[in-house]
């Protein structure tokens, strides 16, 4: 059958409704299972809440705080409600196999759609009822292998959602349950910065930046700031006093950073990780470098570095051409905002003085903060746009790299590397399609820039890689100088990337 339309309030998910709908649409005769995951507010359970309506599926959301009787009674209830009938009408005690087989005997869907069921936020239900997933491969293969009339009853579609990203992911790996049995895994990202600025309805670009800069692309902000939305840096000064480092406001970083690492079962101990990842945002990149910021070994760091990656609050970024230990970085900007401006300005908030605490945090937020955010935009634009809005380049792997410089006894941070088509990265002999630098300090950017990447060039040259027909790219928050500017339209090997070339063209409306 066909896809099932985008529902108008639905926006900027095309691509993941058409997977959902695709999922809900298979017709095979047996059951199929789906994941899908991602940190809180991007809004899975609306876009799943949707997907059930457009298809006549069930949606039962799991509660925290339910004890194991409780959230039985819960769904029983739900299925009896569905069906008409008084809840005593279903007797099936301390029994989930009872009732997943009763969930999955519901009646087919919409238009024929097979029955599709959404089991919302599943690792609370695991909390407390760690056998589930075991069940559910055990109706999987009763399904798809028995035959019979279990069989025949046993049909369409189960999707598993939660926030917990270490638990999610753990669902589909290894030896796990379900391993091999999910014919969707839809890790639900943030919009893009150009998608976050029509959704939030900006039409100037250093706003936008500057909101993506803290919010980065979750759309629950947006609906929590529902009359606090900027539309000028005066406005957005506005914003972060009273929004972001106000307690009790819906959009407190602090809160709201305690929210995020309270959904992994995993950061039981949220203590241990606050200093990791202050570390980070100060500047921190390495095991080592981080331990020493905290005054601990780099062994007693390891282990909490891997639980915060898994949970998805740190990621590790490979160098682009070199075999070398990754660096850590904070992904998140509301946990990096919390991190580098709300802690360090606790006594002024809790004061009251907020307008205070964000001019004084001002040198933090520009370094810590926007700085890291533009080279994320800047790889990102590479990734996703130069291909079709810059002339001659394509896609390829984009990363960062140190270059070292033998002559000047230096190395050299190269903020964003394009790989050319095929490229496999971290190998010799690459062939480099584009070096960029990207800056967020107010001063415009000049020809010594232009120059440190032409060296660069030579260096990668040197060292075995074709670098040729590479593009120097000058990504710059605040310009460039006439002069800059003069020479790169004389050369055909140079590109200035500002906020208007980032934030065009505009996004579409839906």
């Amino acid at each position: 059958m066909s896809l099932v339309p985008v529902p108008g309030h639905v926006r900027f998910r095309d691509e993941e409704w058409a997977k959902l709908t695709k999922f809900a649409a298979q017709d095979n005769g047996a059951l199929r299972i789906g994941v899908v995951s991602g940190r809180r507010r991007l809004g899975k359970s609306y876009l799943l809440r949707a997907l059930c309506e457009a298809v006549g599926g069930t949606y039962l959301l799991a509660v925290q705080e339910d004890s194991r009787p409780a959230a039985q009674a819960r769904v029983v209830e739900a299925v009896a409600r569905a069906r008409g009938l008084p809840s005593e009408a279903l007797r099936l005690g301390d029994d989930w196999a009872a009732i997943l087989r009763l969930l999955l005997r519901s009646q087919p869907g919409n238009a024929g759609v097979p029955p599709l069921l959404v089991l919302d936020e599943f690792p609370y239900l695991l909390r407390h009822s760690p056998e589930l997933p075991g069940l559910l491969q055990s109706l999987y293969d009763e399904a798809r292998y028995e035959s019979g009339a279990g069989r025949a009853a046993l049909q369409g579609g189960v999707i598993l959602c939660g926030s917990a990203l270490s638990v999610m992911h753990d669902l589909l790996a290894g030896q796990q349950a379900l391993r091999g049995r999910a014919t969707l895994d839809l890790r639900l990202a943030p919009l893009d910065f150009r998608a976050a600025r029509a959704f939030w309805g900006i039409e100037d670009p250093h706003t936008a930046f500057l909101v993506d800069a803290v919010c980065g692309g979750v759309p629950g902000y947006r609906v929590l700031a529902e009359h606090d939305a900027p539309h000028s840096p005066a406005d957005f000064d506005t914003f972060a006093a009273h929004s972001l480092l106000t307690p009790g406001g819906p959009l407190y970083s602090r809160t709201e950073t305690e929210y995020l690492l309270r959904e992994d079962p995993r950061l039981d101990q949220r203590a241990t990780y606050y200093p990791l990842l202050g570390a980070m945002v100060d500047g921190a990149t390495t095991p080592t470098e981080i331990g020493g910021r905290i005054g601990k070994e780099r062994s007693a760091t390891a282990h909490a570095l891997d639980v915060l990656d898994a949970a998805g609050y740190v990621r590790r970024d490979q160098d682009l051409l070199k075999k070398r230990s990754p660096s850590y970085l904070v992904p998140d900007p509301m946990i990096r905002f919390n991190q580098a401006v709300t802690i360090p300005q606790t006594p002024l908030i809790d004061a009251g003085l907020h307008e205070r605490a964000w001019k004084q945090a001002g040198p933090a937020f520009q370094s810590q903060v926007l700085g890291p955010h533009f080279e994320h935009v800047a790889r990102e634009w590479t990734r996703r746009w130069a291909p079709e809005e810059a002339p001659g380049l394509d896609y390829g792997w984009v990363g960062r790299t140190e270059v070292a410089d033998p002559t000047a006894r230096t190395r050299h941070e190269v903020d964003i590397v394009l790989l050319g088509p095929g490229e496999s990265p971290r190998q010799a002999h690459r062939t480099i399609r584009m070096l960029g630098e990207a800056k967020a300090t107010a001063a415009p950017r000049g020809i010594k820039d232009l120059e440190r990447l032409d060296h660069i060039r030579g260096l990668l040259a040197r060292q075995g890689h074709h670098t040729e027909d590479a593009v120097l790219a000058l990504f710059s928050l605040h310009g460039f100088w006439p002069d800059l500017a003069a020479l790169a339209a004389r050369r055909d090997d140079t590109l200035l990337i500002g906020l208007p070339e980032l934030y065009r063209p505009a996004a579409p409306a839906r």
